[in-house]
C-alpha cells in the first residue's frame, strides 16, 4: 500500500470514529434527564409549582432551585443545565430602567434576586439556553434587553380587567395572541382564557422584542425576539402556565414546547 492510499484510509477510519463518537454522545443524551434551571422554586407553594408542572409534563426532567443557593454556585449549575425557567416573584427594581422614583409605587423588592436572574439571562443568552420567563420572569426579560415597566397598573392603567385577586385561581382574564405569532403557533389557538397575579406590566417593550399577546385592556402578555433568526428559544408570558389546568393549550403546549426545546439544545451540545 502506498503512502496516498495509508493517508486515505487513515483520513476514512478518522471520520468513521468520529462518526461513531458523535453517535455515542448523542444516544447517551437522549439517555439523561433535561436539567431545568429555575430562577426561584422553593420557598411557598406558588414556587413548588413551577418544579411540580415541569415534571408532570415530563417526570425524567431534573430541576434546580438556584436562589436557594450561593450566586457563584447558581452560575456552576446554570452551565449543566438545558433550559433556564425565570419564576415569577416580587417587583423588579424600578432603578433597572432608570426609574428609581417609582419605587414608591413598588412593593417587595429583591435586590438579590435582580442580580441573580441579571447573571442567569447572561449565561443563558451567550450559551444559547432555552428561556421561558413566567409573570416577573416576562418582565425581567424586557427590563435586562432594555425596557421598561408600569410600576403599578392601577395607578398608571386603571382598567375594567383584573389582573390581581385574593387567589390567582379566580383571576382570569382573556387574551389575544398576534395572528401567525410564536405563541399562536405554539398555542395552537388566537384566543384564550388564562390567569393573572401581577401589578406591574411592560410599559416600554425592548428594541429587540416583539409582544405576542394582549388582554383586552392593552397590556401586553406575551413576549420574544423580535427577529429570531440565530438566536435560541425565547418565551415570556405575564400569566401563570403552572396553575392552569393541564388541558389550557396556552399551560400545556407552552410548557412542552419549552422542554422541546431544552431536548434540542442537549442534543446539539
Amino acid at each position: 500500500m502506498n503512502l496516498y492510499s495509508k493517508l486515505i484510509v487513515g483520513i476514512i477510519i478518522l471520520l468513521f470514529a468520529s462518526c461513531n463518537n458523535n453517535k455515542g454522545k448523542k444516544h447517551e443524551a437522549i439517555n439523561q434527564p433535561i436539567r431545568i434551571a429555575i430562577s426561584k422554586a422553593k420557598g411557598s407553594v406558588g414556587y413548588l409549582k413551577y418544579g411540580k408542572w415541569l415534571k408532570k409534563l415530563d417526570s425524567n426532567i431534573v430541576y434546580f432551585d438556584l436562589y436557594h443557593t450561593s450566586f457563584d454556585s447558581a452560575l456552576i449549575i446554570l452551565n449543566s443545565c438545558d433550559g433556564l425557567l425565570l419564576s415569577g416573584g416580587p417587583d423588579v427594581n424600578p432603578d433597572r430602567y432608570h426609574q428609581i422614583e417609582d419605587t414608591v409605587l413598588c412593593e417587595t423588592i429583591d435586590y438579590r434576586r435582580d442580580s441573580l436572574e441579571y447573571a442567569l439571562i447572561d449565561i443563558a443568552l451567550q450559551k444559547g439556553l432555552p428561556v421561558l420567563g413566567i409573570c416577573r420572569g416576562e418582565q425581567i426579560l424586557n427590563v435586562y434587553m432594555g425596557g421598561s415597566l408600569y410600576p403599578d397598573i392601577p395607578t398608571a392603567k386603571p382598567q375594567n380587567v383584573g389582573h390581581r385577586y385574593t387567589h390567582i385561581d379566580s383571576s382570569l382574564h382573556s387574551i389575544a395572541a398576534e395572528p401567525n405569532s410564536l405563541l399562536a403557533i405554539i398555542a395552537k389557538t388566537e384566543t384564550g382564557i388564562v390567569n393573572s397575579s401581577h401589578h406591574q406590566c411592560i410599559d416600554r417593550l425592548a428594541d429587540n422584542l416583539v409582544i405576542l399577546a394582549h388582554t383586552q385592556d392593552g397590556i401586553p402578555e406575551a413576549i420574544s425576539w423580535k427577529n429570531p433568526n440565530g438566536k435560541s428559544f425565547l418565551l415570556g408570558v405575564q400569566w401563570h402556565p403552572e396553575w392552569l389546568k393541564n388541558d389550557n393549550p396556552f399551560s400545556y403546549n407552552i410548557g412542552i414546547r419549552f422542554l422541546e426545546e431544552t431536548r434540542i439544545f442537549k442534543l446539539n451540545n
